[in-house]
């Protein structure tokens, strides 16, 4: 072997964690490089007199005659293993040097296990999903802080996690001492800083806007309490351990955030959903931990959970499994929101109101007409066209109904009646002068708008008309004549999406009418996530039924994919999808017909999936459209797939064929490498 051979098959490694100037691979996969240099490898261990016991680990490096053998003798145990011994080589000059950690209290440590071994590697998913909640927890986003022990212990410290078991969580609220000895509760309460992720969703949906007020049941140190008072907010918390003085009081929203994970005792958790409960005046949100049973596995266990390294106790649920333990103990519906966050409402009122704002399209109406002239003998249009501006905001307030507002739904009511004499008469006349295609066409888009709303209800327990919001009920009059039109019409869309022809046909349709999609015939249509609410009713039903079991799109999915036949549902998410070629990094698959889903992490960069053809996703009026759209052009012919299909390549596929043409991608140019 000499330098010039180890510099052409070190080119070769496809596999590996990739460096600019060199490689890190586990024993473990030498398999997958070159012969020549997989037998090159424990040759040099063996000339040094290494036991194969004494090192796992190779760094071979893409631009010197050298490599290191490391000694990570915890690597498939700790999730972030420290390195006991690294024995360099310069095979240039034929010497070697050996540095010992093993006494270190600051040795380096790795990160990103699964790029060093196979994806057929038994720990290949647990090493992704490590990585996974490192990403999520922002912990890569400077690598120069990550390399050393202590370094990577105080950046966790810093950003509200801790390491338990080589997991990193938050803690959660925790309720009273555990009467049995050996289970230290108190030690699951951490520093949070930043709101938890409950927190972020009652931001999301504006109920953190100064309206309510919020008490949160089991706070742990107070980080949420502090941040919530901070910006003037009504908030108040009790905790057994940090905060037990404190009075427990009755709020419309309680947050039972990451409590029932930590309580071993079966009736005293139960005890603390109901206390949570019963003083809860609108709605309660609770949130858990999730996990799969591969993770739970490598746990102690103990009763229906697990017991971690600190001696504290785990109760890791699955999605739909802490769902059904919510709608048992309170005998109530559950809302998903997002993967282990559910809302349940006490308020039926406010339950509906936060369903029909979840479905309803919010338009902003223009008035893109005028009145057309009158003739001044025409004494009441001439009454409205002298106070255009009035009326003006009266129709828009008709086009946002759909339907004539009660006096309670206009704020100049009194104004409109002095004029004209009632609500329904100046509608009428308004309809006599301007375009009444703006009102037909808000009439149908609310009307579909609460079809949606009642399909979706069909999940839950059906609320009695007497339990409906007003505003609800007057909608019901206006565009379904009763309650009982209004559900049965619900219940026969709902049922439509298990027909796979009409399905079908509706994909066909949203295909000719959405401003960018792409259609496989009878196999799905995919669409960016922001063309939800331009989608035939009939598929919105679809997606808003897979994600029943999901909960709301976060700000992370990019493309959904409607599976025609097959009665699922796909959310992807990609690196940053303003690129000219994304990579994918997240992919769910909503199975509707079991009841299931399905989480597929690429972590590991070298392995994301490109996203090729992506002018097929945008709207012609996009700003990148354009050089998108020829980007898209010029790298299809170069790679010679087709420009108008969804892309199959993968990450290693992409990369070969750009080296093989000598090419590299920058911004929207493809240039030479």
């Amino acid at each position: 072997m000499d330098a010039k051979l180890f510099s052409q098959l070190t080119t070769q490694i496809k596999v590996g964690k990739q460096l600019p100037d060199a490689l890190y691979l586990h024993k473990d996969a030498l398999s997958a490089i070159p012969d020549a240099l997989a037998a090159f490898i424990p040759a040099v261990a063996k000339a040094l007199r290494l036991d194969d016991a004494d090192w796992n680990l190779v760094k071979i490096f893409k631009h010197d005659f050298r490599l290191s053998l490391l000694h990570y003798p915890d690597f498939y145990t700790d999730s972030y293993p420290a390195l006991k011994q690294s024995l360099n080589v310069d095979l240039s000059k034929l010497s070697h040097k050996v540095t010992c950690y093993a006494e270190s209290d600051n040795p380096p440590i790795l990160h990103r296990k699964e790029t060093m071994v196979l994806a057929d590697n038994a720990y290949y998913q647990h090493f992704i999903s490590l990585t996974q909640e490192g990403e999520n927890a922002g912990l890569y986003e400077n690598s120069r802080l990550i390399g050393f022990k202590r370094s990577w212990e105080n950046l966790i410290a810093r950003h509200g996690y801790q390491l338990v078991d080589g997991r990193l969580f938050r803690s959660s609220a925790v309720m009273t001492p555990a009467n049995e000895a050996g289970i230290d509760r108190h030690k699951t309460a951490i520093v949070r800083h930043e709101l938890s992720a409950p927190m972020k969703t009652l931001i999301k949906h504006g109920y953190l806007e100064g309206s309510y007020a919020i008490f949160d049941y089991g706070c742990g140190r107070g980080d949420d309490l502090r941040e919530l008072e901070a910006h003037g907010l009504d908030a108040l918390g009790w905790d057994p351990n940090f905060q037990p003085d404190n009075e427990k009081v009755a709020s419309d929203i309680v947050n039972l955030g990451f409590v029932l994970n930590v309580i071993e005792d079966q009736d005293e958790r139960l005890d603390a959903l109901l206390g949570a409960w019963e003083l809860t005046t609108k709605f309660l949100v609770v949130s858990v931990m999730l996990a799969n049973e591969n993770y739970i596995a490598q746990f102690t266990p103990y009763k229906d959970g697990v017991i971690t390294s600190r001696n504290t106790f785990q109760k890791y649920y699955a999605q739909s499994e802490i769902k059904a333990y919510i709608e048992r103990s309170l005998q109530e519906d559950v809302i998903t929101v997002a993967p282990g966050i559910f809302y349940i409402f006490k308020d039926k009122l406010e339950e509906q109101q936060y369903l029909q704002s979840k479905y309803k399209r919010h338009h902003k109406w223009q008035q893109l007409t005028s009145p057309e002239p009158v003739e001044a003998k025409d004494k009441a249009k001439l009454i409205i066209t002298q106070h255009q501006t009035l009326f003006d905001d009266f129709w828009n307030t008709c086009l946002e109904l759909g339907r004539v507002p009660a006096n309670d739904e206009f704020t100049q009511s009194d104004k409109v009646r002095e004029l004209i004499g009632s609500h329904k008469k100046a509608f009428g006349l308004l309809q006599e002068m301007f375009d009444t295609k703006e009102f037909e066409l808000a009439e149908k888009t609310r009307k579909e708008d609460l079809m949606l709303y009642f399909s979706m209800g069909l999940f839950e327990k059906r609320k009695p008309y007497t339990q409906q919001p007003e505003s609800l009920k007057r909608d019901i009059k206006a565009l379904f004549t009763d309650y009982k039109t209004a559900n049965n019409l619900a219940t026969e869309l709902l049922f439509a999406i298990a027909d796979k022809e009409l399905i079908n046909q509706q994909c066909e349709k949203a295909h000719s009418l959405l401003p960018a999609s792409l259609l496989n015939k009878e196999h799905s249509l995919i669409f960016h996530k922001s063309h939800i609410d331009s989608l035939p009713l009939l598929l919105r039903v679809y997606v808003g039924a897979g994600l029943q079991m999901y909960g709301e799109l976060d700000d992370d999915i990019d493309l959904i994919k409607i599976h025609i036949t097959s009665g699922k549902l796909t959310l992807t998410a990609y690196d940053d999808f303003e690129k000219s070629v994304p990579f994918l990094v997240e992919r769910i698959k909503i199975k509707m017909a079991d009841q299931d889903i399905d989480f597929f992490d690429y972590v590991d960069e070298s392995r994301r999936p490109p996203l090729l053809n992506k002018s097929l996703y945008l709207s012609s009026d996009n700003v990148n459209y354009n050089k998108q759209q020829r980007f898209d052009m010029r790298l299809a012919k170069l790679l010679d797939y087709d420009a108008d299909k969804e892309s199959q390549l993968t990450a290693t596929e992409y990369h070969v064929l750009l080296e093989k043409e000598k090419r590299k991608v920058n911004n929207f140019r493809v240039v030479g490498s």
